[in-house]
């Protein structure tokens, strides 16, 4: 029994013992759980762990207490206790970005702020670590810790200023990156970008030059990496740009065949930077860069034996195999650049006869070349077309008869020295060169194609079995017919023949120029519809054939452009652009051709537009003459009923739709010599004609064209720069300069527009660009002060005294705009004009237009600068009678700025003219005025004549009314 009893005893103190563990763990959960939702708690927690170094542990409790904690403050200083946990644990970035959320609510919170400082110390960001202890020495200004880090980081930040904006330090920097083999790629485009702006500064070339810099930069060339080669070729650039001394010496330490070397590569990109290279020396050494830097330039010795030395390198470069197409081509724009004179009146012209004697065969070598025969020279598609545009600028440049005598004799011998009946491949190198000759210097061409027997060859490779051979002579044959004269002769003799090789052959690009051929010969009565040369309807079936070769993909592009070559002559004919702008894939496909690499395609693109657009030079036609031209049985040319205003409307609405104005913004950005002037005299004149009407300006702008005719004013013939400038005006005139001349661009816009405003040009010019200018004058004051630093205020004076009612209107609008300009102010302040007199007289005129700009100006000028005042009323008799009529105008606008004058007057200080006023009838005029109920359509006058009412009572002139009592 006893035995029972403990036995059971045991087991319910086993029991008991169970159930009090249990409640004993229970018990510690709940507690722990409650200790876990307790920010406050386990921040002590935290604060126990961190000063016991258990500084994980204290990471933990603060990260937990971070998770439950609602209060902003107690979350701010959490975050703070756990930002000097991470700065134990060196763990720098965490330290001060805790820091900063505490920052974020208590800005004054010093010990954050510290922390933070600490942090950044380490993470190197000095500047920033200077700004938080600067703040706490703010906050506690007696505290030694706060000022002795202060001092410290003030001394490291000044000596890591000192070595980092070191100029000598940053140029070994970026080539120690450079030749670092183990540093990514990244870093190095950075270092080799920065080298490249660095050198754009004259004290950064300076210091490249000075340390060692030329023979690292032919280092990083000779590594053959293009983006190094890239980049030292552009550092070189920014050296020797504007710097006669250092352009000299680097020539001579680089070398003139090392550098054409590098232009010859088979890379686009290098050879353009290149080029550059080579112009940016050029210019130096030619002065052409009038830039000063330094007197380092005057120690330079005389230039012309490097210059020489370039020319011929460049010449040797044009005619050898081992050069690409792309350093050809950069070769021959950099003679058409440099060799012609830029301005005929200068004297000496040595050099195109130099390049005459020593190159004009290599540059016949590559007019001559046929690409589709063996052992030619490398060549792109725009190579002999920058060749013909050379030859034309060589010939072009001469002076006299024997000079040009000699240019033929040379192309004679060439010519003669390469038919051979024996070598038909030499023989097609003549009819070639003969091709290039005809593209550029006409008259040359021209002359070697009435040779005895070259015609008959030409006539001869047509019916050849080779295609080539057949190819090489309809091109020919196209660019011989360019003259009335010439293609009256082939008609007669070629017509049969280009139809019969059009009939006969199977391929396509023999095909399509034989088209050309016969295109060309049937517009060659221009836009004359009484000079057909064709049956009716034989043009329109030809520019469907082009149109239909021109929108196939699978022809290549260099055999499409010539659809286009075609549609630039049958688009004389009126029936023929109708249909054309009608076809919208036709069109979007010669836009897309016009943005290719294909640079030759530009002069045909061109044409074809202004002949859609008809912004071709037309002849005014004066009945009187064509009825005497009649009587006397001459020929009258004939408009076709498709040519009228209406028709032409519609096709340029067409040709916006199809995105005509990006493809033009593309074709003016050709960096390269066939975008001739006269090109950019034609992309001007289509440009003119797309901004006619101001709905669609918004249009052009949206799509570059605002952009792109800025440099088409500034460089061309005079006729191109003052269409553009036209079309420029127009724009300017209808929009936004902030948005359709963004940035700087806008100040870029004022001289084309100025130019305008002459007395010799049209009236419409004078009229598009004045409005214009008055737009540009009311957006902001540097504007004002460009347009007045432009000289334009004579030009705009003059134009106010002109006949016409809306060019002086224009001029007045743009004067209003003006007069808040001290600079226009001074003008009207000098005695012995008229500028003042004029003002006052026209608001008197009676259109509502001028008295409203006339009086705006002079409410201005007189608010600006009241000496006017008096000046005003010593400039006309008439000037109260004007005054009064403005005060007593309908125009609630007119009369509101003749009450302002009359205000300005009376505030001016001169006693005599307020005393004069007040005296005179307009005292009458003010009292009525003033006296009116309130209404908002008349509220300006009414409010103006009471601020008069009131300073002639401050004046003492008048006492206010007041009844008896």
């Amino acid at each position: 029994m006893t035995q029972l009893i403990e036995i059971q005893y045991k087991y319910k103190l086993k029991h008991l013992t169970n159930y009090y563990d249990t409640q004993k763990a229970k018990n510690s959960r709940q507690e722990k759980s409650e200790k876990m939702d307790d920010p406050t708690q386990l921040k002590d927690e935290g604060n126990k762990h961190f000063q016991a170094g258990e500084i994980d542990k204290a990471i933990e409790c603060y990260t937990n207490a971070i998770k439950v904690c609602k209060d902003k403050k107690l979350l701010a200083v959490i975050y703070r206790n756990r930002s000097a946990c991470f700065l134990k644990k060196e763990s720098y970035s965490n330290a001060a970005s805790d820091a900063t959320k505490a920052i974020d609510v208590d800005a004054a919170d010093i010990k954050a702020l510290y922390r933070r400082c600490q942090a950044l110390e380490k993470l190197g960001k000095l500047d920033m670590a200077f700004k938080d202890v600067q703040r706490c020495a703010t906050l506690e200004p007696k505290n030694k810790t706060f000022l002795d880090t202060l001092r410290r980081l003030g001394a490291e930040i000044q000596a890591k200023l000192k070595t980092t904006f070191s100029t000598d330090s940053r140029v070994q920097n970026m080539f120690d990156i450079l030749f670092d083999e183990e540093m990514d790629k990244d870093k190095k485009e950075k270092a080799a970008n920065n080298l490249i702006v660095l050198s754009r500064e004259d004290a950064g070339a300076e210091r490249i030059f000075q340390n060692n810099g030329v023979p690292l930069l032919l280092n990083m060339i000779e590594t053959g990496k293009p983006e190094f080669i890239l980049a030292a070729v552009r550092t070189l650039s920014g050296m020797c740009t504007g710097h006669k001394a250092r352009a000299m010496a680097i020539i001579n330490m680089v070398g003139v065949d090392k550098i054409c070397s590098i232009m010859a590569l088979n890379n686009e990109e290098i050879a353009l930077a290149t080029s550059n290279l080579f112009q940016c020396i050029n210019d130096s050494l030619t002065c052409a860069d009038t830039r000063e830097y330094g007197k380092e330039a005057a120690l330079v010795l005389d230039a012309a034996k490097d210059l020489k030395t370039i020319l011929l390198a460049l010449l040797e470069m044009i005619a050898n195999k081992n050069v690409s197409g792309y350093g050809r081509d950069q070769a021959l724009n950099l003679l058409s650049k440099n060799v012609p004179r830029s301005n005929k009146k200068e004297q000496d012209h040595s050099r195109t006869l130099f390049t005459i004697d020593h190159g004009l065969k290599k540059i016949l070598k590559v007019c001559g070349q046929v690409p589709e025969l063996p052992d030619q020279l490398p060549l792109t598609e725009n190579s002999q077309l920058i060749a013909s545009v050379l030859l034309n600028k060589l010939y072009d440049d001469l002076k006299c008869d024997p000079e040009r005598d000699n240019f033929r004799d040379i192309c004679d011998q060439y010519i003669k020295s390469k038919i051979d009946p024996k070598d038909m491949d030499k023989t097609l190198h003549a009819i070639n060169t003969i091709s290039g000759l005809l593209q550029g210097p006409f008259d040359v061409g021209n002359a070697l194609v009435g040779h005895q027997g070259i015609m008959e060859m030409m006539v001869a490779l047509c019916g050849s079995e080779r295609e080539v051979d057949q190819m090489v002579a309809v091109e020919a044959l196209i660019h011989s017919s360019t003259k009335m004269s010439r293609a009256s002769f082939i008609i007669t003799n070629g017509v049969s023949l280009l139809k019969d090789i059009y009939k006969k052959t199977t391929n396509e690009k023999i095909k399509i120029r034989a088209l050309v051929g016969l295109c060309k010969l049937g517009s060659a009565g221009g836009d004359d519809y009484s000079l057909r040369q064709f049956a009716e309807g034989s043009t329109e079936k030809l520019a469907k054939q082009c149109r239909k070769w021109l929108c196939n993909p699978k022809i290549d592009a260099k055999t499409r452009k010539w659809a286009i070559e075609g549609l630039a002559y049958l688009t004389n004919d009126a029936d023929v652009k109708d249909d054309f702008v009608e076809d919208e894939l036709a069109l979007k496909a010669m836009f897309e051709l016009a943005k290719s690499t294909d640079k030759t395609i530009i002069y045909a693109v061109a044409c074809t537009l202004v002949n859609c657009t008809n912004s071709y030079e037309k002849k005014e036609i004066i009945p009187e003459l064509v009825q005497l031209a009649q009587f006397s049985k001459q020929h009258v040319p004939e408009q076709h009923p498709k040519d009228k205003k209406d028709f032409i409307e519609k096709r340029v609405k067409r040709l916006l739709k199809a995105g005509v104005t990006s493809a033009l913004a593309v074709m003016v950005k050709a960096d390269s010599s066939i975008l001739t002037d006269q090109t950019k005299e034609m992309l001007s004149r289509v440009f003119l004609a797309l901004t006619a009407d101001p709905k669609d300006r918004g249009t052009i702008v949206a799509q570059g064209g605002g952009k792109a005719l800025i440099p088409l004013a500034l460089e061309g013939t005079d006729a191109g720069k003052a269409k553009a400038s036209h079309a420029l005006a127009k724009i300017a005139a209808a929009s936004n300069p902030a948005i359709a001349f963004p940035g700087e661009r806008v100040y870029e816009v004022v001289r084309p527009l100025v130019s305008l405003i002459h007395t010799d040009k049209e009236g419409v010019q004078n009229y598009e660009a004045l409005r214009g200018l008055t737009n540009f004058a009311a957006f902001s004051e540097k504007l004002r002060a460009k347009i007045v630093k432009e000289k334009a205020l004579p030009e705009i004076e003059n134009l106010m005294f002109e006949e016409n009612e809306k060019i002086r209107l224009a001029a007045t609008e743009c004067m209003c705009n003006l007069v808040s300009c001290k600079e226009v102010q001074e003008r009207y302040m000098e005695d012995g004009n008229d500028k003042l007199k004029l003002l006052v007289l026209l608001c008197g005129e009676d259109d509502d237009k001028i008295q409203i700009a006339a009086a705006g100006a002079l409410a201005m000028i007189t608010a600006a600068q009241k000496k006017l005042c008096t000046k005003m009323t010593l400039v006309t008799a008439q000037w109260l009678e004007i005054l009064q009529r403005l005060c007593l105008n309908t125009n609630p606008y007119i009369q509101h700025r003749g009450l302002v004058i009359v205000y300005n007057m009376l505030n001016s200080d001169n006693s005599e003219l307020a005393k004069k006023l007040i005296e005179s009838e307009l005292l009458e005029i003010l009292s009525v005025i003033g006296k009116a109920e309130d209404n908002p359509k008349r509220q300006e006058p009414i409010d103006a004549a009471r601020a008069c009412l009131v300073k002639a009572m401050d004046l003492g002139l008048i006492k206010p009314f007041s009844s008896p009592a």
